[in-house]
């Protein structure tokens, strides 16, 4: 039976009495706090108000989900997108990948190739359904798949917004201060790569730094570099060096990202970066890059049909290139505008793809990935909070496995912004507590006070109230919920300051999770032969 998700109503009539009422609980509420800090709750108080950065576990989603297909829509929609494969094809363009998929026994013409569904059927079977990402810290380790779900920061942005709220190109110290953040944020699972541009490394280079910073400033796990294939091959060599080559055969560390060039293409770059990750065991997401309505059929469904191809057509390929390599459905989904050909983020369609290719990858039973936090907007102001809200909510009601793009991304990617990582952060964490869905482990006890307090008392005294007021409603630290006069008492905080003054706090208590002396000694060694090796352009290393 497919939820239904209804609305309720608040029916606040304000009158004197509520009032009084409130302020006299308000009073017992404050009264009680005090005596908690002079008493002898004082000590679990101070605990509880400590600085907790210590990650979340991986997300154990307990809610419906929003599944708008019915079986038969399902059956239609993969129908659709098997009659791609099957008559229109996808292009391979890479001379491996064609030699592969003939040995493989499809038919290849030029650089098209044509899948028979049952092929793809059978090769995607062997994708697992779910895995465990191995961090350097086994105390961070995190399931995929099923209803498990992780959040990974944005990655790629060429300018960031700082602390001082000045957009501007990134240096390998604002990369560092991004990965420091990811280790700090306790709803944030990976340190993932670039989440900004290094701009003071030459191109050819930067892989080798970035993945050094994503290993060294956090023990999360983290994503490795797929710009070339030569780039990934050395994130592998890395990843060897941190964990150990036979490690890597029986534990995914790391996560490569393979763009497709729709409609209907794949590259020679990607398909060679899918490779190196795919032969050494580690999972890469096969995401189609779409722009609805540019790249894709102008409507929803024919959209999903078309990336849904692309998808299975390179998830089949991760297992011609190792049977049971794990491997992620992917997309990253945007609409373009029919006015300015603008990509937008927040809208409703995008939503609805999210909910459709969510049934889809379950369907062929394989985890996939979706966009967090995306947003248009050119400052964190309130474009950039609805758009980022309604796409998060869409993909944890969605059951996306992997949410990348989680924190920070701004501008239709091109800044990561500071303030808005922070916020974006608390986010993550607002709908991980909603997806945990209802809790019932104080069920009778909560009832039993009802009898205590009885008509017409209030609950800020009572015991339970006491014991579970901090996890019993999420208190956001970056929202100002106290009055207008308290807040303008306080200087008038917004937002935006209010999460750079956090940052600059978490910043301020970043401890780093030293790695192994031999080891970055080795990682290190490994990063100057190779920046020897490989000459110093602004070009993606292809060649050495």
């Amino acid at each position: 039976m497919r939820p239904v998700f209804g609305f309720g109503q608040e029916n606040a009539a304000p009158n004197e009495q509520a009032e009084v009422k409130a302020d006299q609980n308000s009073e017992t509420f404050m009264s009680v706090a005090a005596r908690s800090r002079s008493g002898g709750r004082a000590g679990r108080r101070a605990l509880r108000t400590a600085p907790d950065h210590d990650m979340l576990p991986g997300l154990a989603r307990n809610l419906p989900l929003c599944e708008p297909l019915d079986e038969d829509q399902i059956r239609k929609l993969d129908d659709a997108s098997m009659s791609i494969l099957e008559d229109v094809g996808i292009i391979f363009r890479d001379p491996i990948a064609l030699d592969d998929w003939k040995k493989a026994c499809a038919r290849v013409d030029g650089e098209r190739v044509y899948l028979d569904r049952e092929h793809v059927r059978e090769l995607i079977r062997t994708i697992p359904s779910s895995f465990t990402y191995h961090a350097r810290n086994p105390k961070k380790n995190v399931p995929v798949g099923g209803n498990r779900t992780i959040f990974v920061p944005m990655t790629g942005a060429p300018f960031l917004r700082d602390l001082d709220g000045v957009r501007r190109n990134p240096m390998l110290d604002d990369l560092a201060m991004f990965h420091k953040l990811s280790h700090m944020l306790p709803a944030i699972h990976s340190s993932a790569h670039h989440i900004v541009e290094p701009y003071d490394h030459p191109i050819s280079h930067r892989h080798l730094r970035i993945t050094y910073s994503s290993m060294k400033h956090s023990d999360k796990t983290f994503m490795g570099m797929t710009t070339s294939p030569k780039n990934a091959e050395d994130v592998m060599d890395m990843c060897a060096i941190l964990f150990g080559e036979e490690y890597l055969e029986n534990h995914p560390v790391t996560t490569g990202n393979c763009n497709g060039n729709s409609p209907l293409v794949w590259d020679e770059t990607m398909l060679g970066a899918m490779r190196a990750f795919s032969k050494r065991n580690q999972p890469v997401l096969c995401s189609p890059f779409v722009l609805g309505g540019a790249n894709t059929p102008a409507s929803v469904v024919p959209a999903v049909a078309q990336l849904n191809a692309e998808a299975l057509s390179a998830l089949a390929y991760t297992q011609v290139i190792r049977k049971g390599a794990p491997a992620i459905y992917g997309h990253y989904l945007s609409t373009v505008s029919m006015r300015s050909g603008a990509p937008m983020a927040g809208t409703p369609e995008i939503s609805l793809m999210n909910f459709l290719i969510g049934q889809l990858a379950r369907y062929y039973d394989v985890p996939w990935r979706s966009s967090g936090s995306l947003g248009g907007a050119k400052t964190f102001d309130a474009q950039a909070g609805y758009e980022s809200a309604t796409t998060l909510n869409a993909v944890i009601h969605a059951g996306a496995n992997y949410i990348w793009h989680a924190a920070g991304w701004n501008e239709a990617g091109m800044h990561c912004c500071v303030a808005k990582f922070i916020v974006d952060a608390e986010q993550c964490a607002m709908v991980y507590r909603m997806a945990e869905g209802p809790r019932w482990d104080d069920f009778d006890e909560a009832l039993a006070a009802v009898r205590d307090v009885g008509p017409g008392g209030h609950y800020l005294g009572h015991p339970h109230t006491q014991e579970n007021f901090q996890r019993a409603f999420f208190m956001p630290d970056m929202f100002d919920n106290n009055s207008i006069e308290q807040w303008k008492a306080e200087g008038e905080v917004e937002i935006t300051e209010r999460a750079l003054k956090q940052a600059r706090k978490l910043l301020s208590e970043y401890q780093e999770p030293k790695l192994d002396e031999a080891r970055n000694e080795a990682l290190l060694d490994y990063i100057a032969r190779r920046e020897r090796e490989i000459p110093a352009e602004d070009a993606l290393n292809q060649d050495y």
